[in-house]
């Protein structure tokens, strides 16, 4: 009698395999535009003059002036209230929702889904800009104090708070989410990928804390990295004034280096921005590897007769009191939301027709934002399967992520000198083709996707295609939305390249509506149309029901032990 053959492990070097694309991805797309962006703040000139090396001049003129430490204080003040709701307002209503159980958190999670798919910087920007007609009234009135220096850095900050309330706050709630539950929900290696048993006695009290420490502290981390590079609303509503009281670090190397065309000044911008950014992203993925930081996916159970379902029973010390707490807490969310939306609400019922929602604008805008995504996540997640699927270096592997690390937090801005200029050397200045993202590999969903591959692998007793491929498949397509819709409400890079009225983004075309002298108003809804909003809502309202709600975070303090035999 003969044992049935053992499914191979796909070996070690596959994982190595897997990883190339990225590895050459960030080599090409990100580590060249940056040792270039280094080089070009070493120079002086720029299109209309020709460089020379001045070593650290530009570095020494801008110490001098003091201009860029304004403006790195003004962009990390922009940033202060929307770090708090990320920190503390998202994990309080994460709680409420948790606690309620299963219909009001899923709710929750589709009502979230809403304030993300519906974000748009530059139409909230011009939503808000209509603030500024003599007859403008309630919350909109805000923007009157967009017109005098001493009032202006003030405006913008309550501006920018209640503009990006709803969107920061849902998707923060929706990173919380899996962490709390891990308190409810535990798993036991001996069972097929994580089977769903009741968590251990206090589990849920030291290991959802050390959960929702590590992610707290990474969305804090995130938040100030985000709101360093804030370019969009700037720009639409105050364009750095006046008096230059409002302006922030993207758009003084955009004045630099596009207005007034001194690539050096810009570049130098660009690489102090890029040095922070690449700290931050270095101490985020330490923070991750240290921590254990796991990601896994709670199967589908169909209960046995007379058994409940391992899930709902982990959730029946949800009452009456915990369901009134989650409902009363999300209704009060989406009241906020609702209050701080209104400009937004009343511009889009109040919206013209205008080339900025055309059927043209809207091929330039999302044909490269969704091509960009498939390119950059696949690749991602092709590495993402070598690094936490495969495990090349073993437990370890994890760190090969520092190898990605400085780019984690980086967008378009701090590469845009370098990239701008790779654009125009080979020609493709004012094409269909610059539209596209300068980016190959999307470090952020590489480090979620290696995650989560990570927590498949160490949960299963499946081969590799059924215990990590599979079930990790439908996150690499909701991240391909996520980046999707990132691209394609990204102002920065099509507003660089483009200058024909032709290839102009809905973005584009709402801030070269805002410039002009048309007695119309300004086509708010122009970059979010409802029909891409209708089918986004459904797509991810799907997503977040059938996937993303079955997700777990865990750390090394919120994994119980592995039962006795």
């Amino acid at each position: 009698m003969t044992s049935p053959t053992p499914t191979q492990a796909p070996s070690r070097a596959l994982g190595w395999l897997l990883a190339v694309p990225a590895l050459f991805g960030t080599l090409i797309t990100l580590v060249l535009p940056t040792v270039q962006t280094i080089w070009l703040s070493f120079q002086s000139g720029g299109v209309l003059t020709e460089s020379h090396f001045v070593g650290v001049d530009n570095y020494h003129e801008l110490a001098r002036t003091g201009e860029v430490w304004r403006a790195l204080w003004f962009t990390l003040s922009l940033a202060v209230v929307p770090l708090l709701v990320a920190v503390v307002v998202a994990p309080l209503l994460a709680i409420a929702l948790d606690r309620a159980g299963e219909w009001p958190r899923q709710a929750g999670r589709i009502a979230l889904s809403l304030a993300v798919v519906t974000f748009s910087p530059v139409g909230v920007a011009a939503a808000w800009m209509r603030g500024l007609l003599p007859d403008a009234s309630g919350l909109a009135g805000l923007a009157q104090g967009l017109r005098e220096p001493a009032t202006a850095p003030g405006a913008l900050r309550l501006i920018v708070a209640a503009a990006t309330f709803g969107v920061v706050c849902a998707l923060a709630v929706m990173a919380f989410l899996p962490a709390l539950r891990a308190g409810s929900v535990a798993y036991d290696g001996s069972v097929p990928y994580g089977g769903i048993v009741q968590g251990a006695p206090g589990s849920r009290g030291g290991g959802v804390a050390s959960g929702m420490l590590v992610v707290g502290t990474l969305l804090a981390i995130t938040m100030v990295a985000v709101g360093l590079q804030a370019f969009s609303m700037g720009l639409v509503l105050t364009r750095g004034g006046p008096e230059r009281s409002t302006e922030t670090l993207a758009g003084l190397e955009y004045d630099h280096a596009f207005r007034m065309a001194e690539f050096g000044p810009g570049a130098s911008i660009a690489t102090l921005t890029g040095v922070i950014l690449g700290v931050l992203g270095i101490v985020a993925i330490v923070i991750v590897v240290v921590s254990r930081l796991s990601i896994t996916l709670t199967p589908r159970v169909t209960p046995a007769a007379g058994e409940g379902d391992g899930e709902a029973a982990a959730e029946r010390g949800s009452g009456p009191v915990g369901v009134a707490v989650g409902v009363a807490a999300l209704v009060v969310f989406v009241a906020v939301a609702l209050v701080c939306a209104w400009p937004w609400i009343d511009g889009v019922l109040a919206s013209p027709d205008s080339p900025a929602g055309a059927f043209r604008a809207q091929v330039n805008t999302w044909v490269p934002a969704v091509a960009g995504a498939i390119v950059s996540v696949g690749v991602a997640y092709l590495a993402a399967l070598g690094i936490g699927g495969l495990r090349p270096l073993g437990r370890g592997s994890e760190w090969l992520l520092l190898v990605f690390a400085p780019w984690l937090f980086v967008g378009p801005g701090p590469l845009g000198v370098a990239n701008w200029q790779t654009v125009r050397n080979i020609g493709l200045i004012d094409s269909f083709l610059a539209l596209f993202p300068p980016l190959l590999v999307s470090v952020p969903a590489l480090l979620v996707l290696t995650l989560l591959c990570k927590g498949l692998a160490e949960r299963t007793d499946k081969d590799f295609f059924g215990g990590v491929l599979i079930p990790s498949l439908p996150m690499a397509g909701i991240l391909a939305g996520a980046v999707a819709l990132v691209n394609a409400q990204d102002l920065l890079w099509p507003l660089l390249v483009a200058q024909k009225p032709a290839l102009y983004t809905s973005q584009v075309a709402q801030l070269v509506q805002l410039g002009g002298f048309s007695a119309a108003g300004p086509d708010v809804g122009a970059a979010t149309p409802l029909i891409v909003v209708a089918l986004a809502l459904i797509a991810v309202a799907a997503a977040q029901l059938l996937y993303l709600d079955r997700l777990v975070i865990t750390t090394k303090g919120s994994r119980p032990p592995a039962p006795a035999a």
